[in-house]
């Protein structure tokens, strides 16, 4: 008894070298340096505030904190060198 052929899929071939697609690095965009050096302060002076939440930023400068710079911070009466004194403060009168 002769056996019979199963249909089988055929095997899909590696794509050829001339049809694979190579993929390209784009050189990235460095960024300028007064922008890299404005974002170092910037890092300074958060870290310098004792990484504060956001939700701290609202205790002490209102809703608006968040958004603020540092500098925009320093006007209104805090700056980051005095944060954590004004946190506390805050602190304490919500108690």
């Amino acid at each position: 008894m002769p056996r019979s052929k199963k249909a089988t899929p055929k095997r899909k071939s590696a794509p050829n070298k001339k049809n694979r697609t190579v993929a390209v690095r784009k050189p990235q965009a460095s960024k300028s340096t007064s922008a890299r050096k404005s974002r170092a302060e910037g890092i300074r002076l958060f870290t310098l505030a004792g990484r504060p939440s956001k939700e701290d930023f609202v205790k002490v400068y209102g809703p608006a904190g968040p958004k603020m710079t540092w500098e925009q911070r320093a006007e209104a009466g805090v700056p980051a060198e005095k944060f954590q004194a004004a946190i506390a403060s805050a602190m304490r009168q919500a108690k």
